[in-house]
């Protein structure tokens, strides 16, 4: 089962968890990591590195360097806590479980910049289809869609 996840409108207090229980979650994060993951899950929407090293240093007293930021967003990357929105270079918490590898779905609104997240397992099958024909080995399958959601959409009659 699929579930969406609007990062502009979620529960902050179920933020500990990030879609899966932290608590339960095999990464030990050093403070900095969790800083960042805090920042991003605080966000009413995505945020870019520069704006996280403006908000850290708000938060810390202390501007840190973009290579630190940009560390921590790395690990926090290959431990499927967050995700890179390349159209936006933006990252955001990651909003549910899903399998490693499993095929998602972003819808951005261009409106409010609000984001939603599904996973989209049905996916798998075309994409394979689609990278076999053309002999290639895929290994990254987000998918960006652009759009106007059903609140700016509804605020706009």
């Amino acid at each position: 089962m699929t579930v969406p996840h609007n990062h502009a409108a979620h529960d902050h207090d179920d933020c500990e968890g990030h879609g899966s229980n932290l608590r339960d979650h095999p990464v030990k994060l050093t403070p900095g990591r969790k800083i960042i993951l805090d920042l991003l899950c605080e966000a009413a929407k995505p945020m870019g590195a520069y704006d996280m090293i403006d908000k850290v240093a708000e938060t810390t007293g202390k501007r840190p360097a973009p290579i630190s930021i940009y560390r921590a967003l790395d690990f926090l990357l290959e431990n499927g806590l967050v995700h890179r929105l390349s159209s936006r270079n933006t990252f955001v918490v990651c909003g549910h479980g899903h399998a490693a590898g499993e095929p998602l779905v972003f819808l951005i609104c261009d409106a409010c910049g609000s984001v939603s997240e599904d996973s989209a397992p049905e996916l798998d099958t075309c994409l394979d289809h689609v990278a076999n024909a053309a002999h290639f080995a895929r290994k990254s399958q987000i998918i960006e869609v652009s759009g106007v959601c059903a609140r700016c959409a509804a605020a706009s009659l």
